[in-house]
């Protein structure tokens, strides 16, 4: 089957509204086709764990049941209907929270092994707060959903953050634009260990921080929807050229303070392992010159090192460091520290490549991100 590649330009990095014009920094994906390969079961080595995965807001439903209080996605479909594709939204999604048994026992049926699911912090906590009180209907729901699992053969990979932060903290004080919510997610992570933490042995603390730091922040296209004027007009506020790499750098701190809390205390006893998913759109030099496949290499860097980097050394990479400039936030020694090799396991969310030329200054307009 023939997979042909769309002619686009990207820019490699969150520019200035006064820098947008420097093209010389954008690349272009060249367009190509290939054959894809079949692959079996058989393919993987012996071992591999095959499984399902969900979202707590794309799957749940019952968005205003069982104590749940809102998230920023209720909040963003509710109030810029026309950026979901359907004008759909997670109100009733697949009703899993009715249907949950039926799903298990799908998974079963098919034969997997695993399934990875994410909680939904405001179910649990519906002000996003320990302080303001657990909410016990959605720790039995929960509960049931891990011993189902489990009982069925199925092991639980559970993520702790999959984009539904809640409402009631984005209110309070910005959501990740805040340096609280570090001290609020890390609050939230310890009560999933340990009302979870005995059954579930595969912690994911965030799924794909660039794309909350890009589609929320810097295009608007997520929740909660915010992006400089001169980038959209449909924005809730705010400014692309800074707020993603604020936002960036607070989904990391609150990833390591996650996984500090779960080593220091709870690891050890419960004999799990806890990580971060990733994803990103592999990127191929369209030729063997300097220039496209600096292209690939400085596009890597802002989709992938971004994160990969600091989780791996404590610090950002070099190239974000010369492009960002001031912008690029710092971490202290001591965060430093605590985010390098802040995983057992890393995932990677894959889903296509490009191939990379590139781009001269045509007079094309330079988006944040795109």
């Amino acid at each position: 089957m023939a997979i042909q590649g769309a002619l686009f330009f990207l820019l490699l990095f969150l520019a200035d509204p006064e820098a947008c014009c420097l093209c010389n920094q954008c690349i272009a994906v060249a367009e190509r086709s290939f054959e894809s390969a079949s692959i079996k079961r058989s393919s993987f080595p012996v071992g591999f764990v095959f499984g399902a995965a969900s979202s707590a807001y794309q799957y749940e439903g019952a968005a205003s049941e069982g104590g749940r209080w809102p998230s920023i996605w209720d909040t963003f479909t509710k109030r810029f209907p026309d950026k979901i594709r359907d004008h759909s939204s997670g109100e009733v999604a697949d009703d899993s929270y009715h249907l949950y048994k039926g799903d298990v026992a799908a998974m079963k049926d098919i034969g997997f092994d695993a399934y990875r699911f994410s909680i939904s912090w405001s179910r649990l906590l519906p002000d996003g707060k320990v302080s303001g009180g657990v909410n016990q209907e959605g720790i039995r729901y929960y509960n049931s959903l891990i011993n189902g699992l489990l009982a069925n053969g199925l092991q639980p990979y559970v993520t702790l953050f999959h984009w539904d932060l809640p409402e009631a903290l984005q209110d309070e004080y910005g959501g990740f634009l805040n340096p609280q919510i570090v001290n609020d997610f890390r609050d939230y992570a310890e009560l999933c260990y340990k009302e979870f933490g005995d059954r579930v042995k595969h912690w994911i603390t965030l799924n794909e921080p660039l794309t909350v730091a890009k589609k929320g922040y810097a295009t608007g296209e997520d929740a909660p929807g915010r992006c400089s004027y001169w980038y959209s007009p449909h924005c809730t506020g705010g400014n692309s050229a800074t707020e993603p790499y604020i936002v960036a750098h607070h989904l990391l701190l609150a990833h390591a303070a996650a996984v500090k809390v779960y080593r220091d205390r709870y690891q050890m006893s419960q004999k799990g392992q806890i990580g971060i998913t990733l994803n990103l759109v592999w990127t191929v030099p369209s030729s063997d010159s300097k220039e496209d496949r600096n292209a690939a290499f400085r596009a890597l860097a802002f989709m992938f090192d971004w994160f990969m980097e600091p989780l791996h050394s404590g610090f950002y990479p070099y190239v974000m460091v010369t492009y960002v400039g001031k912008r690029l936030p710092q971490f202290s020694s001591e965060q430093s520290q605590m985010l390098k090799e802040s995983f057992d396991f890393i995932g990677i969310n894959y889903y296509t490549a490009n191939y990379l030329i590139k781009a001269l200054n045509n007079g094309l307009l330079c988006q944040p991100y795109r």
